[in-house]
């Protein structure tokens, strides 16, 4: 697509520690544009953490982030002007409405005008909530606002988008949509970073996927090549025997019990 800017995602030697604990412990990545890279790993394993320090909301304890050649711990505002982030846990200011707090978002990036007020339209419609455009947040229902999220993460065209947990409260229509529209995002040549507890998820949108495991990373490659790394099957497979096997073989013996 002519005219579009592309950006990769370097991560080098990301460490997050709260005392004596390291949450996140010297991750290295590279995410290419146009690829959509899948994070996983078991409740606690430091994704959310990972991910929150890559957008900019959580100051690493060492290590950097760089989005599009911008440091983001050096430059937080033009890196983060690169960057869209989906939480898991969305906070809506609830005296807004969907269409106000579209414009809000893109005026925290400097954009405003017809050019805005068409694009957040488009993304309205697109998860139908155009009819919902004019009305306060605090009437929205929990998948509601979540589609306002995702819109909120587009409205202002970020290069990379950073997303933690996509699906939470959205009904299969709406991750139907969200899930094509990540697909045209990447071939755009945009980069996603995205952590999923869904392992059918990752293994059908996913370029790359990378496996962590006590803030660490213990696998990373295609799903090809994490099954002959790991001489596993299909990823459930892979996931249980880098974070769980004996876990879930132990539950079977005491159910058995």
């Amino acid at each position: 697509m002519t005219g579009v800017q592309t950006c990769a995602l370097p991560i080098s030697n990301l460490s997050k520690k709260y005392g004596s604990f390291t949450a996140v412990d010297a991750i290295n990545l590279t995410v290419p544009p146009g690829e959509l890279f899948g994070f996983l790993g078991p409740n606690g394993a430091g994704k959310t953490t990972t991910l929150r320090m890559i957008a900019g909301i959580l100051q690493p304890t060492s290590g950097t982030v760089e989005i599009g050649g911008v440091d983001v711990t050096k430059d937080p505002i033009a890196a983060k002007a690169k960057l869209g982030f989906i939480p898991d846990r969305p906070f809506i200011y609830e005296k807004l409405t969907g269409g106000e707090f579209l414009r809000f978002v893109a005026g925290l990036y400097g954009q405003e005008g017809p050019e805005v007020e068409h694009r957040a339209r488009e993304l309205l419609a697109l998860f139908d909530l155009e009819e919902w455009r004019d009305e306060l947040v605090e009437s929205y229902s929990h998948g509601m606002r979540q589609k306002l999220i995702v819109s909120s993460a587009f409205v202002h065209r970020p290069q990379v988008i950073v997303v933690d947990e996509p699906h939470v409260g959205l009904d299969p229509k709406s991750i139907k949509i969200l899930r094509d529209v990540f697909k045209e995002y990447v071939r755009r040549g945009h980069t996603i970073m995205m952590s999923t507890h869904t392992l059918e998820t990752a293994e059908s949108l996913c370029d790359r996927i990378a496996i962590i495991v006590g803030g660490k990373i213990a696998a990373h490659g295609t799903i090809d090549e994490l099954r002959t790394s790991s001489k596993a099957g299909d990823l459930e497979e892979i996931f249980l025997k880098l974070t769980g096997e004996n876990a879930a073989r132990d539950l079977v013996e005491v159910l058995d019990a």
